[in-house]
């Protein structure tokens, strides 16, 4: 019996795709319909400039948003089916040209549109060996290619991820996986939603019950292994099983959308792991948090996130202090 995505289910992909397991839509939202799903307009005025970008509203900010990341899925899906040049940016961490050239890409459209912005990329971020600080600028974080490896193997959990913060807060989200098409959008305070229908996290209560998925990451360090396996072993007494799906993003999209019911990573890549899934998972009514219970640092490469109902739980048993 095969397992492919979220390991739940046999058959290949097609099949659950025909069964409905996944519920892939094929349309392609447009901006109009990216905007009424969004929920009523809200306008953003930042700094005292007259620029237009400084006057646009938030539904517009993701309206090129999805734009950049529809484009860099095309990008994506054409990669995905071709021979790859890979490079290894550690032991078990690699980059493909389709990494680069999608940041590129999107990068691009969105300096088009919003010059004054200020951009963190994983990409940019390794080739100068230091992520930039986060500031109270609207900041556009993206991973172009989330799941390299992913991609790498031809396992189709693979997105685009590009979050917006201002004030330092992750506004708007949008991650895209072009395999499977599915989009995920938010913006703060208007909701979550998969392909223009709304999401909400699941309701389960308990937590013998949750499908936890997390991930052991790229560090291959006996003191790194251990504090990961341990923590792995801990949880397999209290829930009902776990997953690695090899996507960050999309771990708490899965959660958000109710496939899944808790997640958590540490020491994962940067902020641009959790930047655009952050707002998702929160607007569709779950929680997103550090490890140890407190409160969520989008640069401390940290996270955790539940539904509405088992964060309380979940932190108990997880028992992080660090």
């Amino acid at each position: 019996m095969g397992y492919g995505l979220y390991g739940t289910g046999p058959g290949p992909i097609k099949a659950r795709i025909r069964s409905g397991f996944l519920r892939p839509l094929a349309c392609i939202i447009p901006k109009r319909a990216a905007r009424i799903a969004a929920g009523r307009r809200g306008r953003i005025k930042i700094g005292g400039g007259e620029t237009s970008e400084h006057s646009m509203s938030e539904e517009q900010f993701l309206d090129v948003a999805v734009e950049a990341a529809k484009s860099a899925g095309e990008i994506i899906r054409k990669g995905f089916y071709q021979t790859k040049n890979v490079e290894h940016k550690g032991q078990v961490d690699l980059v493909t040209e389709t990494d680069k050239a999608c940041e590129d890409f999107i990068f691009n459209h969105l300096r088009k549109h919003f010059p004054d912005h200020k951009f963190i990329g994983e990409e940019t971020s390794a080739a100068l060996g230091a992520t930039a600080d986060l500031t109270d600028e609207p900041t556009w974080i993206v991973d172009p290619l989330d799941g390299t490896t992913n991609f790498v193997h031809g396992f189709p959990f693979v997105c685009v991820s590009i979050g917006l913060t201002i004030g330092k807060i992750p506004t708007i989200g949008v991650v895209y996986n072009p395999i499977m098409n599915e989009l995920f959008t938010a913006i703060r305070g208007k909701g979550a939603f998969l392909n223009g229908s709304p999401i909400k996290a699941s309701s389960q209560d308990e937590l013998v019950k949750a499908l936890l998925v997390t991930e052991v990451g790229t560090k291959r360090d006996k003191n790194t292994l251990d504090d990961t396996t341990s923590r792995i072993n801990k949880l397999l007494y209290k829930i009902r099983s776990i997953r690695m799906c090899g996507s960050l993003a999309l771990n708490m999209c899965g959660v958000a959308c109710g496939r899944l019911d808790l997640c958590y990573e540490m020491g994962f890549g940067g902020p641009w792991d959790v930047a655009a899934g952050a707002v998702i998972l929160q607007e569709a009514g779950g929680h997103v948090f550090d490890p140890s219970g407190g409160e969520f640092d989008l640069m401390s490469r940290r996270m955790a996130g539940s539904n509405g109902l088992l964060k309380d739980k979940f932190v108990k048993e997880l028992g992080d202090t660090n």
